[in-house]
């Protein structure tokens, strides 16, 4: 009878543990950060805003420089002009100044809305193919293992190969 009652509390215990373990999630990572870096798309979108950048930036230093020429022109006229017409000149001066911060706004502005049109069907293209790979394979919760993120340990399922596999690179 002793042996019974052994054997009937060792059944429940394996069934309880064997119950918990099934209803535990699974949990998988995957680093989005370097799974970004490595989509063709973001690399494109990358070189594209680097273009758009830099053509601001000639635009911006043109007229930067043309301020400094007019600044150079108008001290070296300001002895043979009279009060009035240097007060003129700091004035045109002083709006082309305000002129040149509101186009580097303006151009700043742009970049933003730019990478955000680009990067938004990118990044949603990576979260429909982590989903996948992750209900494939019977993922409850996928964590984003990207440094400084809050993840300590990652000793569970890494689903960047499949990921990568799913979008094709």
């Amino acid at each position: 009878m002793k042996h019974l009652k052994k054997v009937a509390v060792a059944v429940v215990l394996f069934v309880a543990a064997t119950g918990f373990m099934q209803a535990q999630s699974k949990v998988a990572h995957i680093n989005v950060t370097e799974l970004l870096a490595q989509m063709p798309e973001m690399k494109a979108a990358q070189a594209e805003l680097k273009k758009l950048e830099e053509t601001y930036k000639a635009d911006i230093q043109s007229s930067v420089t043309e301020l400094r020429n007019k600044y150079t022109q108008y001290n070296n006229e300001a002895s043979a002009k009279t009060d009035e017409e240097n007060q003129k000149r700091a004035l045109e001066l002083q709006g082309f100044e305000k002129n040149i911060g509101e186009a580097q706004q303006a151009a700043q502005q742009e970049l933003g809305k730019k990478q955000q049109e680009l990067y938004q069907p990118i990044l949603e293209k990576a979260n429909n193919a982590i989903q996948k790979v992750a209900a494939a394979q019977g993922y409850d919760y996928v964590v984003d293992a990207s440094p400084g993120l809050g993840l300590l340990v990652a000793k569970g399922k890494d689903l960047m190969p499949e990921v990568k596999k799913e979008l094709g690179f």
